[in-house]
């Protein structure tokens, strides 16, 4: 289907999370204790806060470690002015790049995010230029090695309300309505199913290639981008050879 991820994307930031571990969770631990401050710590009341911890899990986060963000966010995080904002802009080579943020200095951040794209050869947009290339889409990638009866998961993920399923080298790529996200991911997961990524996405509809020179531009924006303490997502249409 148009607008499918690419586990080729989806590599590199398993590797740098591997890398990056300390960072990842540092981040993590963060969107954790904001969504539980501002929505409850019961992840049973509070839909978003389990969607927050598929995430960290598919991260190789601890459960323990988990808990105890949750458990910190009752009197350890002044939500105060924290939000969620989305910027969007174009890269090396006119690639469109969605960066998602969560900050409680909106000027702050945007200044950041703004000299990034400058330093690499981009520039930052207005809201709503490039969001119309991507579909926001549920995104659960599984790993062949832990499952390996193809049919058997295509099976389930779809009796659970995916949109669409394929198989990529090494891993499963299940797609879902992001209304029906959680539903699903919620019922692989009580089938025993474990993910090495699991949240909502932006998925490029279409791609475009660049050159060396701009490959290597789009790589170190990227790097800048993800190791921006208030970024949580950078998407875009870049195909990565």
């Amino acid at each position: 289907m148009a607008g499918h991820s690419k586990w080729a994307n989806i590599r590199h930031k398993k590797e740098k999370t591997d890398a990056q571990k300390a960072k990842i969770f540092s981040k993590l631990g963060r969107e954790l204790m904001v969504v539980a401050k501002m929505y409850g710590p019961d992840p049973e009341k509070n839909p978003k806060l389990r969607d927050v911890i598929a995430k960290a899990k598919a991260n190789n986060m601890p459960m323990e470690k988990i808990m105890g963000f949750i458990k910190k966010a009752a009197g350890e995080i002044d939500t105060t002015g924290y939000e969620d904002i989305t910027y969007e802009g174009y890269g090396p080579g006119g690639v469109a790049v969605i960066v998602e943020a969560m900050t409680n200095n909106r000027n702050r951040t945007a200044g950041e995010i703004r000299h990034i794209f400058d330093k690499n050869g981009g520039n930052l947009g207005q809201t709503g230029c490039v969001s119309w290339m991507f579909n926001k889409k549920g995104v659960i990638i599984i790993e062949k090695e832990s499952f390996p009866d193809e049919d058997f998961v295509m099976e389930k993920a779809l009796e659970y309300g995916a949109e669409d399923f394929s198989s990529e080298n090494d891993v499963y790529e299940i797609i879902t309505s992001p209304e029906d996200f959680s539903k699903v991911r919620e019922g692989l997961e009580k089938d025993g199913f474990t993910f090495i990524r699991a949240q909502i996405e932006m998925i490029p509809q279409t791609t475009v290639k660049l050159s060396e020179e701009d490959a290597q531009k789009m790589r170190r924006l990227i790097d800048m981008l993800e190791d921006n303490d208030d970024v949580k997502e950078v998407y875009h249409n870049w195909e990565e050879e």
